[in-house]
């Protein structure tokens, strides 16, 4: 007996996942004081961090692994070393 996915589940297979912008939510300067928990934790302020540098530059496309990068470089120099 051969039994074959439905048509929803093969499109669902094949579509590529959608990912939303994180928006900014709290002033730069009040996450500077906020310990990271966690590596998750850590990734949303990154993110947050990058869109604000995105919006900041206009939402021009083009740019967007320099935003992460310097978003990165950023957060982690406000994290003491262990």
């Amino acid at each position: 007996m051969n039994v074959e996915p439905s048509r929803q589940t093969k499109k669902t297979k094949s579509r590529a996942p959608v990912s939303t912008p994180v928006k900014a939510s709290a002033p730069t300067a009040a996450r500077a004081r906020q310990p990271v928990s966690s590596c998750d934790d850590l990734h949303v302020l990154i993110a947050t961090r990058a869109y604000e540098l995105y919006s900041e530059r206009g939402y021009r496309h083009g740019s967007a692994l320099d935003d992460w990068l310097d978003a990165e470089r950023e957060i982690l120099s406000r994290i003491p070393p262990v």
